[in-house]
């Protein structure tokens, strides 16, 4: 005769406690496996915010970049950075208009990590403001913030009421960023400042400045800015330094010590 198989499975002995339990144990693994994966291949693309900053030489300089506002921080250096010459008319220039070490930056006022480095901008203006000069220009992100160039926009109408970087700074400070800011609250801000609050509301409502602003991206595009935070340091000769990404106050700091010393 055939002998019969008398073994039962593992969750025919089981009972319907441990039955949950070990399928909940299970559960548990399977999600911490995929997590990890998840975070191995976010990791392996660059996703962690860590990146490289390169100069017109080809050559990286800086091996730590905090993050831009895009998939992953643009690694690949541009052969030779080419960028619009500063405007002393037409520009946003914050610090000393006349000096030899320039920053341009190109900048998403919905972007999280373009909301840190506005703090360090500040900061370096603060300490270095008689040696450099920080120009701001627009590339919003429409991808990712629908808000941007409506923002973008509106500090583009208050720069011609001559309170670009008060606008500036009143939308970074009250933002949470990713499309944080309330846009009722623009009129309120060009108000706050004293401007001209239908003059204002009419710059913003025809796009006034809709080519400006597309210009501006044209030129961070070509300068090889892929994200933002996106700048270029540009050295007493010339010297051209891509800072891809919000970099703290101390590592924009060494780059611009090197032109000081």
């Amino acid at each position: 005769m055939e002998e019969q198989n008398t073994q039962k499975s593992i969750f025919e002995v089981m009972n319907p406690q441990q039955t949950f339990i070990f399928g909940l144990v299970g559960g548990v693994m399977l999600l911490c496996t995929v997590g990890f994966f998840i975070l191995l291949g976010i990791f392996l693309k660059g996703g962690n915010g860590v990146g490289l900053a390169y100069n017109n030489g080809n050559n990286p300089v800086v091996n730590n970049n905090a993050g831009v506002d895009n998939a992953a921080p643009n690694n690949v250096a541009p052969a030779n950075i080419v960028i619009k010459d500063v405007d002393l008319k037409n520009d946003h220039i914050r610090g000393n208009k006349d000096a030899k070490i320039t920053i341009v930056e190109f900048s998403d006022t919905e972007c999280p990590f373009c909301k840190r480095f506005h703090e360090t901008m500040l900061q370096i203006i603060d300490k270095y403001g008689k040696d450099i000069r920080w120009v701001y220009r627009n590339m919003p992100l429409d991808g990712l913030h629908q808000k941007a160039r409506n923002e973008a926009l509106a500090l583009e109408c208050a720069g011609a009421q001559g309170k670009f970087w008060e606008f500036t700074d009143m939308v970074y400070d009250k933002t949470t960023s990713n499309d944080g800011l309330d846009q009722t609250l623009l009129p309120v801000f060009a108000k706050n400042l004293g401007l001209n609050v239908s003059k204002f509301n009419t710059c913003l409502e025809t796009k006034q400045f809709a080519s400006v602003i597309q210009a501006q991206e044209a030129d961070g595009q070509a300068a090889g800015g892929q994200g933002t935070p996106y700048s270029i340091l540009i050295g007493p000769n010339g010297e051209k330094t891509a800072i891809n990404g919000a970099y703290p106050f101390e590592q924009v700091e060494q780059m611009i010590q090197q032109y000081l010393n």
